[in-house]
């Protein structure tokens, strides 16, 4: 019943009054990314949704497009400004994602969108993930963000897809705020950006949870 009637509907109306909510820190930030990083001011990037339809996500960008003498981008350890990683640790940067959510891409809470390149790598069960549109924040997020491992990040993925219900929805709200405040799980030991998910040893039959 919540799942097909209501969370959408939810999703819809709470994103729209964040967007006006919030409206003024989002002008500051976009203003403050433009003068420190430059245009675009957002960064887009194709991403499965539900089903694993490809929609574009927005994030405000927090890395400069450094290049070598080759024309290619440098490493994004470089490329990340200390202006960028304030905006990382705060979340801000994903703000934009309200307006994925206000066009139906995404939800306030579910899995996190993740890159299309994984998408033939997920065994049977990972899959699941896209059973519901993707989150600003999940179960995986308030349970360590980028400091977990992929095989636990999907078992949380898995476990919300199959207990999804609004008091979870709205738990998971609340532990999202703690962590924004707290700042935890933001990146995996010194690194950017969590590793690449490489797949499973066996994708089609190897159990999500060993």
């Amino acid at each position: 019943m919540y799942r097909r009637f209501i969370k959408r509907p939810l999703d819809f109306t709470l994103s729209f009054i964040a967007i006006i909510a919030l409206s003024p820190v989002l002008l500051v930030v976009a203003i403050l990314v433009r003068i420190k990083l430059g245009s675009p001011v957002l960064f887009k990037q194709a991403r499965p949704g539900l089903n694993e339809e490809i929609f574009t996500m927005y994030k405000f960008r927090t890395m400069t497009d450094e290049r070598d003498e080759n024309g290619e981008l440098l490493p994004n350890h470089i490329r990340l400004t200390k202006f960028g990683r304030i905006l990382r640790s705060t979340s801000l940067d994903e703000l934009p994602e309200l307006l994925n959510i206000l066009k139906g891409d995404m939800s306030l809470i579910g899995p996190r969108p993740l890159l299309i390149e994984y998408l033939h790598l997920y065994n049977v069960k990972q899959k699941h993930r896209h059973d519901v549109r993707p989150g600003l924040s999940g179960l995986a997020q308030v349970n360590g963000r980028n400091a977990i491992t992929w095989g636990e990040k999907f078992n949380y993925d898995v476990e919300y897809v199959e207990n999804l219900s609004f008091l979870l929805d709205l738990k998971l709200i609340f532990l999202t705020f703690l962590k924004v405040f707290k700042r935890e799980g933001v990146n995996k030991s010194d690194s950017v950006t969590m590793e690449k998910f490489r797949g499973t040893i066996n994708k089609h039959n190897q159990q999500l949870r060993e």
